[in-house]
Order: C-alpha cells, then sequence, then structure tokens
C-alpha cells in the first residue's frame, strides 16, 4: 500500500481541479460540503488507511516588505496567481510591518509550508544563507543586495537598461546629463550607475560629481528634492535620469516650478515603466521591466527546487526594454 498520493493524483481520480484539492488539504473553508468528503475518500483510497496526504509541495509563503504600489502589486499579484494556478495557497506578509516580522526565523519548522519568495528582502547574504542551510527552499525576487552564489535569485537586467536610456539620452546629443541614483546599499543602484557611466564612456564623458545625486528612498518627495539641487546648479543638465519613474515625476514637478519646458528645455527620463510613467504630462520615456514576468519566473525557480531539479542557472535576468516617450528630445543648442 503506498503512503502517500499527490495533490495531481487526488485531482485526477475524482476530476477536481488541483486548486480545489489544494483547499480542502489546507483546511480552508470555501468548499462545499460534498466536494470535502469527496477530497478526503480519494485521499484514503489512494493514499493509504489512516495515511495523511502530504500538500504537494505545501503553501508557498510570500514576503514583500514595501508598500504594494505600482511596482511592487503588479510583481506580488503575478507571484500570489502563478502559485494558485500550481494548486498550491499563498501566504503573503506584506507592507513595512513585514520589515521586522520574525516569520523567517520559524519558516523552516513549518511544515505546512513549502517554500518561499522573498521580495527585494532587507536580510544580509549570511543571513540568507543561514535560512539556506536550515533545508528552506526560497527564491530571492529583485535582490537588495548581492546575493550568494548558491542563493537563487531573479531579477532583470538591470545595467543593460539603464545603458539603454544613457544611450538613447547620448544619441539625441546631451552630455550634461544628471543621474538621481537610488539608496547607495541597494544592488540595482550599482548596476544601473554601471549601466549610466558604461553609456556616457562611450562618448568620452566622465560622470561629474555635481550631476549625481543618491536617495534614501526612491520617492516623488526625493526626486523632487534631488532634482531640484541638480536644476538650481549655475549650469544646470540638459537632461535628467531618474532611478525610477516616482524620482522623474519629481523632476517633472521641479522643473515645471522653475518655468523649464520639459522635454524642450530639459530632458526627463525614469525606469521601471510603471503605470505612472504614462499618466505625466509629457509621458515618461523609460525602461520597461518585466514585472509580472518576473514574478512568475521566481515561482518556477522554486518549484523546480522543490521538486528537486537541477538548476544550471541560479542567477537569473531577465530582459528590460527602453520605451521611448515624449519626454526625451535633442537638447536645444
Amino acid at each position: 500500500m503506498r503512503q502517500h498520493a499527490t495533490v495531481r493524483e487526488v485531482a485526477a481520480d475524482t476530476g477536481l481541479s488541483i486548486a480545489t484539492v489544494s483547499r480542502v488539504l489546507n483546511g480552508q473553508a470555501n468548499v462545499a460540503p460534498r466536494t470535502r468528503e469527496v477530497v478526503l475518500e480519494a485521499v484514503g483510497r489512494l493514499g493509504g488507511q489512516g495515511q495523511r496526504l502530504r500538500a504537494d509541495p505545501g503553501a508557498i509563503y510570500i514576503r514583500c516588505p514595501y508598500l504594494l504600489d505600482e511596482y511592487f502589486g503588479p510583481m506580488v499579484s503575478s507571484v500570489v496567481e502563478t502559485v494558485e494556478l500550481h494548486g498550491m495557497t499563498a501566504i503573503l506578509n506584506a507592507g513595512k510591518a513585514a520589515r521586522g516580522s520574525s516569520a523567517l526565523s520559524v519558516l523552516p519548522g513549518r511544515q505546512s509550508v513549502g517554500g518561499g519568495i522573498l521580495i527585494l528582502p532587507p536580510e544580509s547574504g549570511p543571513e540568507l544563507e543561514r535560512l539556506r542551510d536550515r533545508g528552506f527552499a526560497f527564491v530571492v525576487l529583485d535582490p537588495r543586495t548581492p546575493p550568494p552564489r548558491d542563493i537563487v535569485a531573479v531579477s532583470a537586467a538591470h545595467t543593460t537598461g539603464a545603458r539603454n536610456v544613457m544611450s538613447h539620452l547620448v544619441q539625441l546629443g546631451h552630455r550634461r546629463i544628471g543621474i538621481v541614483a537610488g539608496p547607495r546599499d541597494w544592488l540595482v543602484t550599482d548596476a544601473r550607475m554601471t549601466g549610466y557611466v558604461a553609456a556616457l564612456a562611450d562618448v568620452g564623458v566622465l560622470p561629474s560629481p555635481d550631476l549625481l545625486r543618491f536617495v534614501d528612498e526612491p520617492t516623488v518627495e526625493q526626486g523632487y528634492d534631488a532634482a531640484c539641487a541638480l536644476l538650481d546648479q549655475p549650469e544646470r543638465p540638459t537632461a535628467v535620469v531618474g532611478f525610477n519613474d516616482k524620482i522623474a515625476v519629481g523632476a517633472l514637478r521641479a522643473a515645471r516650478e522653475r518655468g523649464l519646458r520639459v522635454p524642450d528645455e530639459l530632458s526627463i527620463a525614469g525606469f521601471d515603466d510603471t503605470t505612472v510613467s504614462q499618466a505625466t504630462d509629457p509621458m515618461l520615456t523609460t525602461v520597461r521591466q518585466p514585472l509580472a514576468e518576473l514574478g512568475r519566473m521566481a515561482v518556477t525557480m522554486l518549484i523546480r527546487m522543490i521538486q528537486r531539479h537541477d538548476l544550471d542557472a541560479r542567477h537569473v535576468e531577465l530582459a528590460t526594454d527602453l520605451v521611448v516617450r515624449g519626454s526625451t528630445v535633442a537638447p536645444l543648442r
């Protein structure tokens, strides 16, 4: 007699969906009594008398310790939808309160949780290694710090995206370009700075310290403050490239307050291609990140880990695309 049956086998035997079988196994209330009976009968028949069906692979813990805005929202939604498409339950821990959560320390001991997706985790590399060493399967989505070599991570091609948007400005004729970079301790800030500098170097331009500002958080307000500092210089930049679309929106506001016409007197570009990039006037030139696909890829990698498939590539980068809109033109001569 077999000791265990899988969720898929029970679904096939009963004619029910994997999602429905998973809801029964996880004790959720939104299941008809007769449906619950059918599933439990199949469990006993397929799994053996007195044996408990093991959820395959179990619930997936999703942690995003940030506001679910136009950047994190699509990513998290994609993760949850993909988890449920695989017949699993998603446990979501989101918002700033999640930063102080002790959930990561107890996850390895929870048999009902099969793995996790950690989005831009603030934990250091050694902390993530300790979690891995305790046998907990997880994928880092959009790593905040350099992930250890054997930690599975999914991100966008930030360096290439930054190089492309800076090359676009350079090809238009801009040479004095202000950069509003992200938090200094974020991996993505380093990656994008590498791309920006490489595009400038292609035309023999060295980045000027007076044209570089860092923010503590990539918000509209901090983008505005940084852009004000750039635009109030005696020799202001002819273009500003922001760490993200929110930063670019802040730069638009700073330009408008100073009577600068965008794009005629100042070109502005962002990053991410979130919904805000098309809500501005003019609409923003930006770099599109495949936010939903990043979420789907992270779940796919996690399931492969749980099922003990070989992973030849543990750090995966998805391509970005330059989206040229009305906020960038050649500089005035």
